[in-house]
């Protein structure tokens, strides 16, 4: 399955904007997306397995909160990361 990676992330892809994935939960594939991009998982979701307050994930462009959220095959997943800074 397609997933779509914010510029921010994009280190752990070699620049790449979109990368592929598989899982039939959203967990499974942000696990299988680190298995492929070592270290990416750590940066969207944290040690209480919650994801992260800057990091958005949508599935058909719906905003996705509950890392159970089942998958289908031809789902697109879309992270978002919110930059701060003053």
């Amino acid at each position: 399955m397609k997933v779509l990676i914010p510029t921010p992330l994009r280190s752990y892809t070699r620049q790449r904007a979109d990368v592929e994935a598989d899982g039939s939960t959203l967990d499974q594939l942000l696990v299988d997306l680190d298995r492929r991009h070592p270290g990416i998982r750590f940066r969207m979701i944290d040690e209480q397995d919650r994801i992260r307050r800057h990091i958005r994930i949508f599935v058909n462009r719906k905003q996705v909160y509950d890392l159970g959220r089942a998958l289908q095959a031809g789902d697109r997943v879309q992270i978002l990361q919110a930059l701060s800074g003053g």
